[in-house]
Parts: C-alpha cells; structure tokens; sequence
C-alpha cells in the first residue's frame, strides 16, 4: 500500500509539475534579479537576451571579456539594483571538495537567495547521465555536476533552505564551439540555442528538479538504463 501511495504521489508531482512548465508565461519573470556565468557566447549569450526581453534585472559574466561587452551592448537591459537578493543564479560552466557538507562559494550567494525562494539553475549535458565515445573527460565533468548538485540538494533541504536547484541536461546544441567540436564525429541533429534557452529559463521559473532539452532525452535515458546493450550499440550506430 505504502508502495503503491509513493508511486501515486511521484506521478502526481510529476504531472503538477509539467503543467506548471506548460503554463507558464513569458512575462512571469518581469523584474527577477538573475545572475548568469558563462554569457558571452551561446547558451549563456542567449539565455541573457531571453532574460532582458522579459524584463530581469540580470548580472552576466564570463571569462572572455571582450566578447562579454559584446553580448552586454545587444538587448541586455540597462544596469539596475540587484538589492534584496536574487532569484536566480544560473550556472552556465563549473567544476571539487573533501567528504562534508559543502558551504564554499554558495556561501556568498545563499544569503541573497534565501529572502527570495532563489532557485540555482545548473546548465548541464545529457552526458551526464549516459556515456558515448570521444567525450570521456567532458562527461566525467558533467557526471560530477549531477553528483555534486544532487549532494548540495539533499543537504539544503536538511538545512530546511527554502532556495531550489535545477539540473538542466541538454543534447546537442548548435551553439559554435558545439558544432566544431563534433564535426566528422556524428550526425547527430543539433537544437537552437535559443530555444535551448527558453527551456532552461522555464525550467528554473517553475522549480524543476530535473529537466531534459529536447523533451525525447528523458525517455532515451529511461530506455538506456532498461535495455543496456541495445542502447550501447544505437549509441555507437552515430558516430
């Protein structure tokens, strides 16, 4: 019975949640204090546009800076106040800590999203949740992230923290670095980093846990993990 309850309230959650997903409207974030890494080109370039067109406050920053005064003079709204906290905090790159309860750099931005219910969106890859060939060191980071940011959820809400996080896996992206890195490797069929973006936007502002961009990944992961061997060979059958 009690199984039987767990698996009825985990439909549920998931059905309430992908109706919050579909609902949702674009100007639902007018005015959200976001900050957003890794913006000066690509998903983060995008994601930073989608953000300014409805209306957020946003903070971007990179590591190239003359590229990052590129992205900052197109559509991203003028300077404002981030004061009283901040919504959103999205991780568009990262990546190690000793076996404890982690309180390093999400110490300086806890205080600020607590006040507000933040959400922390975390840009990852479907890498980090399947293998694939010629991509060992750049999946082992994305696998790391799934861990490290499963980890930091669990002990944030022992913490009783009121901020979410939201692992966002993306297949492959017609972003310029993507599409160099891949070619004469697969053919595998790129997505818009655009929409890439509105997706993940979406994701964080309706509190996902875990959500897949395009939609078809999350049932490529489910056939994985059931039949193994066949999916190791289709897997291989793209490159």
């Amino acid at each position: 019975m009690t199984h039987l309850l767990g698996k009825v309230l985990a439909v549920g959650a998931a059905l309430a949640a992908l109706a919050a997903f579909v609902t949702w409207r674009e100007n639902f974030e007018s005015g959200a204090r976001v900050l957003v890494t890794g913006a000066s080109t690509g998903i983060g370039e995008q994601m930073a546009y989608r953000y300014a067109r409805f209306g957020a406050q946003i903070v971007i920053t990179a590591r190239r800076e003359h590229i990052l005064h590129r992205a900052s003079s197109r559509e991203v709204c003028e300077p404002g106040s981030a004061e009283g906290g901040l919504d959103y905090l999205v991780l568009n790159h990262i990546g190690a800590s000793p076996f404890a309860m982690w309180d390093g750099d999400v110490e300086h931005t806890r205080w600020l999203m607590q006040e507000s219910r933040g959400s922390i969106v975390v840009v990852s890859s479907l890498l980090g949740k399947m293998s694939s060939p010629f991509v060992g060191p750049y999946a082992a980071t994305k696998f790391a992230l799934s861990g490290f940011f499963g980890s930091l959820r669990h002990e944030m809400t022992m913490r009783g923290s009121n901020v979410t996080i939201t692992m966002c896996f993306l297949g492959l992206i017609d972003t310029q670095s993507a599409m160099e890195k891949v070619k004469g490797y697969t053919n595998t069929k790129a997505h818009p980093a655009s929409e890439a973006a509105l997706h993940i936007i979406k994701a964080g502002a309706t509190r996902q846990w875990d959500t897949f961009y395009p939609w078809h990944l999350y049932y490529m992961i489910l056939t994985g993990n059931l039949h193994p061997f066949i999916w190791d060979f289709i897997i291989r059958s793209v490159y």
